[in-house]
């Protein structure tokens, strides 16, 4: 385990250290000036695009809701809690801008891989598709080496390391509401792979229905939660954001000359976690967007980067402001993690909320395993479409879940810093050299939301290049 922990801190030191923050940051930057700040100028539209998605086009297809919640169920998990905790243990409550920061930009990105992965999406023989990046660096780039690559680094990722993070933060939420030994890790990750079992086995589709249901559900319950902290302390609200902003940029440190150091920190947590816990650019969600039938591929885009935004500006900013609101938060105690959101709840609400956030904790992660798989299972797929490949994944997936459950929680972080960024790294590579289809889809939606057309259609024969690419049986 030592010589794994020095593989992995080097891995991170080179990648997050020299090479993904500002690639991310550069990405996020170069779509969102080129496609027109379409974040902001099709929030609107976005939004109104999700609440009138629930729809199937056929009794066996994913809407294009269900698509949006299983990426939702991915992207809210324990980064929204222990994550957003970490950054602000680790770089200070400046953190929590940058967090903001690389969400607002990242949304840009996601409408981009979100619309590339609907794009270039291939059928599934079932009324479902499958795609993501690895099918458009296939069918984009005409690179299937490079699409292999990507399909590893994220069954790494998603179907093994992320789930063992999420297991890991499960664990650690029951021990801080019953008690360090109350409950045997190993007794809750076995709980963990019988609960998760019947749902993964049952295919992409089954986890679309699940996620449909929970994520309402968990998200509503902890953002009435944050809503009443944040009442209950509105008055030193006002001096919270104004703490963020100033250690964000190192005016609180200034005086100590630790400025530099501290804007550095609060950036790199900020970001990390950020990305994290919203997966902006990381090549995760279009998996998911994929899936769904729709009828212009910019509608899943912008259905995925209003998921970005639910994420990271609503659901994280809540756990920053139950975090710094209570007071709990004191730099060098050395808490940190679920423990530290855990005793800011307590703080406020007494100890029945260290049980209320083991339940949220727990809906929150079971619903990114269950997502995370669903992302996992099209790359396996993308590989090789076997039976008998598909049961190892799912044994190997729930092997982790145990292993999650039982293993130090700073090695199994570190594991899934190092595996995101890789993957990251590929898929921004890719979204920018197939820019121009994104622009191209884009200016197309847009044209007709102008003339008047309620559901924007797509029409692969106006185009093709493209028409070319295109398999003859999606679009």
């Amino acid at each position: 385990m030592g010589v794994l922990e020095s593989i992995v801190d080097v891995g991170n030191d080179i990648v997050w250290g020299h090479v993904l923050i500002y690639l991310l940051i550069a990405t996020g930057l170069f779509f969102t000036l080129r496609s027109g700040f379409i974040q902001f100028r099709l929030f609107g539209p976005s939004l109104a695009t999700m609440l009138g998605s629930r729809r199937h086009r056929s009794p066996g297809d994913i809407s294009p809701f269900q698509a949006f919640a299983t990426g939702l169920a991915s992207r809210v998990g324990t980064g929204n809690i222990a994550g957003v905790a970490i950054a602000i243990t680790a770089g200070g409550p400046g953190a929590v801008f940058w967090m903001w920061a690389t969400a607002l930009l990242g949304m840009s990105s996601a409408f981009a891989e979100s619309t590339l992965a609907q794009l270039f999406k291939v059928n599934h023989r079932d009324d479902t598709f499958r795609g993501g990046p690895a099918y458009y660096i296939e069918r984009g780039l005409g690179q299937r080496w490079l699409g292999i690559v990507f399909a590893l680094l994220l069954i790494l990722t998603f179907g093994l390391v992320f789930n063992a993070v999420q297991a890991n933060s499960i664990v650690a939420a029951i021990a801080g509401a019953a008690g360090d030994g109350a409950v045997s890790p190993e007794w809750i990750g076995l709980v963990l792979v019988v609960i998760t079992a019947p749902i993964i086995f049952g295919g992409v589709r089954s986890v679309a229905r699940v996620a449909e249901l929970m994520v309402p559900v968990m998200a509503g319950l902890y953002l009435l939660m944050a809503l009443y902290i944040t009442v209950a302390n509105i008055g030193v609200l006002p001096e919270v954001v104004a703490t963020i902003f100033k250690s964000a940029f190192g005016l609180q440190q200034a005086a100590g000359g630790f400025a530099g150091y501290a804007v550095s920190q609060a950036m790199m947590q900020g970001i990390r976690r950020g990305l994290f816990s919203n997966e902006a650019g990381m090549g995760s969600a279009p998996n998911a967007a994929a899936t769904a039938t729709t009828r212009h591929p910019a509608t899943q885009g912008l259905m995925q980067m209003l998921g970005v935004f639910i994420d990271t500006i609503i659901v994280c900013s809540c756990t920053a402001a139950i975090i710094l609101l209570s007071g709990v938060y004191q730099p060098g105690t050395g808490m940190g993690g679920v423990q530290l959101t855990q005793a800011a709840i307590v703080s406020q609400v007494g100890d029945w909320g260290s049980v209320f956030l083991a339940v949220a904790m727990f809906l929150f992660a079971y619903s990114s395993i269950i997502g995370n798989y669903a992302y996992a299972e099209g790359n396996v797929e993308f590989i090789r479409n076997s039976r008998p490949v598909l049961l190892v994944f799912r044994l190997a997936v729930l092997a982790m879940v145990f292993f999650g459950s039982v293993q130090e929680v700073k090695l199994v972080w570190n594991m899934a810093d190092l595996s995101m960024g890789l993957m990251a790294i590929v898929n921004l590579v890719a979204i920018l050299l197939l820019s121009r289809w994104v622009f191209v889809l884009a200016k197309d939606y847009r044209g007709q939301l102008r003339l008047g057309a309620a559901e924007p259609v797509f029409d692969r024969k106006s185009y093709p290049e493209l028409d070319r690419r295109l398999p003859r049986d999606v679009w």
